[in-house]
């Protein structure tokens, strides 16, 4: 009986220090971001992981913005400047994601592109058959869109400006006030006010400027014959032609940006995924496989993407080589038009591929900073 008693004990002791020994030692990761853009993966917020354990970061900024590096207990953090790296939990760390407001852009009309300058002035090249790139005297402008034969600024004491093809009234912007981001279609020119409604001018034959009862608005698109609105809760709103299911957007979600092609709506998820809806007949929408995208692109029949790393793909029409970007890099903001891709350095510079025949790629020169 003793003997048992004896096992019993230093069974029991074994049983304690293998406890003791597999004990895992867990550390706390706390990630928050700046003004400008979100940490997607793994997210924000405090997380528990085992001491070791790689955790890939991926911080997408908001349209308008730039990535400017990680802060904070950066030691085991692959790469501090890079928007998508890893971090090593060998202790309790917290890191901030820092994004920078851009203050300067490119915008792709049909035949035509158009640079914001971080000084507020405005470039343009390309086809001027309507004046569209009649730009040279405007000032104190923040934003820059290109309709289909039209250039539109949005002035930093919110008022907006437009020049070009003016047949159906989407140039009458005059009267605009409180506006905080413009957008260009074909005939049609839409703007978001301060307080997340919307206001659109131009042809509106396929009800394309119904949009008088939207709400909550945070980014307005354009497309040839729709308009599309993002909510700020990550949902998406469309009125306009949906011959080719092109405003079937109802049932999206965790959507932080959006762009519109000819006939067809591009959406940017929040973990770096991209959705399509619409013509898909050059394989526009065929983005399912798309993964750590920070920004979308769409363009009369091609579809662009910018990835967290600087580089860009793209999928569609490529008669013109519209599609041929894959040895681009450095790249901060993509745009995309009827026969063109633009692509804004982060120095600055831009470069474009595609139909020139306009003199709209003529950009190699530009230094926007």
């Amino acid at each position: 009986m003793k003997q048992i008693c004896v096992c019993l004990i230093v069974i029991a002791l074994i049983a304690g220090m293998a406890g003791c020994a597999s004990t895992t030692v867990q550390y706390s990761l706390n990630i928050s971001s700046t003004e400008g853009g979100n940490v997607t993966n793994p997210g924000e917020g405090t997380f528990t992981y085992n001491a070791g354990t790689v955790v890939s970061l991926s911080a997408v900024p908001d349209t308008g913005y730039q990535f400017m590096g990680w802060t904070g207990d950066v030691g085991t953090v692959g790469n501090v400047n890079a928007a998508e790296t890893i971090i090593t939990t060998n202790g309790n760390y917290s890191i901030t994601a820092n994004f920078e407001k851009v203050n300067f852009m490119v915008a792709a009309g049909e035949e035509h592109t158009v640079g914001l300058k971080s000084n507020g002035r405005v470039l343009a090249v390309g086809d001027h058959s309507y004046g569209q790139c009649n730009v040279g005297d405007w000032t104190d402008i923040i934003q820059v869109a290109a309709g289909l034969y039209h250039t539109v600024g949005l002035k930093s004491d919110d008022g907006v400006l437009a020049v070009g093809l003016n047949g159906s009234g989407q140039c009458d912007v005059g009267g605009w006030t409180n506006i905080t981001q413009v957008a260009g279609g074909a005939y049609h020119t839409v703007g978001l006010k301060s307080n997340g409604t919307v206001v659109v001018v131009g042809l509106n034959d396929s009800g394309q400027c119904n949009v008088d009862n939207w709400t909550d608005i945070s980014q307005v698109v354009a497309g040839y014959y729709h308009t599309v609105g993002l909510k700020s809760n990550g949902t998406v709103v469309a009125m306009g032609r949906n011959y080719e299911g092109q405003c079937d957007v109802g049932n999206w979600t965790d959507i932080i940006q959006v762009d519109a092609g000819m006939y067809y709506t591009v959406g940017l998820k929040s973990n770096g995924t991209v959705v399509a809806m619409g013509l898909n007949d050059w394989g526009q929408c065929n983005v399912n496989g798309w993964t750590n995208i920070t920004e979308v692109a769409a363009g009369t029949y091609h579809t662009v993407g910018l990835k967290s790393d600087g580089t860009v793909v793209a999928v569609g029409e490529n008669d013109w080589g519209q599609c041929d970007v894959g040895g681009w890099m450095g790249i901060m903001q993509v745009a995309a038009a009827w026969g063109h891709t633009v692509g804004l350095k982060s120095d600055g510079t831009v470069v474009a591929v595609g139909n020139d025949f306009n003199g709209q790629c003529n950009v190699g020169g530009w230094d926007l900073n």
